[in-house]
């Protein structure tokens, strides 16, 4: 609790114009407002403009389950369920990130408040992973789009974020990849059936928990929501100045049909719910659902916010592992689904 208090305090006494999301937020409105005068502009700031729409509620969703998570889940909880070096620490990760209903950019808020909190590297790699794509409101989606194909996406991620978390299980224990020092070290008998019983008895809601909540998000918020607006940034030139026929053109179900979307999707990852339609769009105009696959699941394993983020709120060797591990199961797997359908 010390550390988290001294990280608010830390963010209330830096002053708001030094702030790098207010930096990074004041530059992209710039450019859309610059827009009006420049009309070369005005793609990138329709473009901005579109995905900042499509997003917004994620990213509130996200600082502020972020915030509740801050503030009522104590850290012995999460050590307690996602800290242990153990195969079903994995598991616990991949099953909570299924019923997280935030996409990928909201998840990257709790993925690091679950860090925060004590989980440990690889179940929060895991949950990272898991979450975008096996979420159950996105489950739904998919199948809206590709019908029962959709398994294969919903399977396949689910796989990839077990068959990752288990590595940097592996990796953590040969010291190749940081440790998370908010772990805590949690008795074997500790209950938290018990525990939450204990804490609940007369409790009451109150202002002090709203604040609580509050700062809990706004220090979260410090921590990524500059990294998102970034990759925001980015994403919009590259839609508004990138050709769509390139798309098409250069994404067929091929080998190196495969490896060009792999790029694409690396700098056009915006969110789950905005992804999802281009990834058929892909899968409608060239029969590749191999490269639609790719398309999803690249957008979250190679993406620049999230590698950054994990850069410099996790581990530098977590972040560099991260697309070494996932990149050939993604392609492989992408491969695979183009033989198959």
């Amino acid at each position: 609790m010390g550390k988290e208090k001294a990280l608010c305090s830390h963010c209330e006494k830096e002053a708001w114009y030094k702030n790098k999301a207010v930096v990074v937020a004041t530059g992209l409105g710039f450019l859309c407002a610059l827009s009006y005068v420049l009309p070369f502009l005005e793609p990138f700031r329709k473009s901005f403009l579109m995905y900042l729409s499509r997003i917004w509620w994620a990213m509130l969703l996200g600082l502020g389950l972020g915030g509740v998570i801050n503030h009522f889940v104590p850290r012995e909880y999460i050590s307690h369920i996602l800290a242990r070096p153990k195969k079903r620490t994995i598991l616990y990760s991949v099953i909570i990130g299924f019923f997280m209903s935030a996409c990928s950019h909201g998840i990257l808020a709790l993925s690091i408040q679950l860090h925060k909190k004590g989980a440990s590297n690889p179940a929060v790699v895991a949950f990272l992973l898991a979450s975008p794509w096996a979420n159950f409101p996105l489950t739904i989606m998919l199948i809206a789009f590709f019908g029962l194909k959709a398994l294969y996406i919903i399977l396949c991620a689910i796989v990839i974020a077990v068959i990752t978390g288990l590595i940097y299980q592996v990796l953590e224990s040969k010291g190749l990849i940081e440790k998370n020092e908010n772990s805590l070290d949690v008795r074997e008998d500790f209950s938290i059936a018990k525990d939450l019983k204990k804490r609940s008895f007369g409790y009451r809601f109150s202002l002090s928990d709203v604040k609580g909540i509050y700062k809990g998000a706004v220090s979260l918020g410090d921590m990524v929501l500059w990294w998102i607006l970034i990759g925001m940034g980015l994403a919009s030139l590259v839609g508004a100045y990138v050709p769509q026929g390139i798309f098409q053109n250069y994404m067929g179900p091929t080998f190196m049909g495969l490896m060009a979307t792999l790029a694409v999707a690396t700098i056009m990852e915006v969110c789950s719910e905005g992804t999802a339609p281009l990834a058929f769009e892909i899968f409608r105009q060239t029969g590749a659902f191999g490269n639609a696959f790719v398309f999803l699941m690249a957008g979250v394993v190679t993406d620049y916010t999230e590698i950054g983020l994990l850069w410099v709120n996790v581990g530098k060797r977590v972040a560099i592992w991260l697309p070494i591990i996932t990149v050939p199961q993604v392609v492989v797997l992408g491969m695979l689904a183009n033989l198959i359908f």
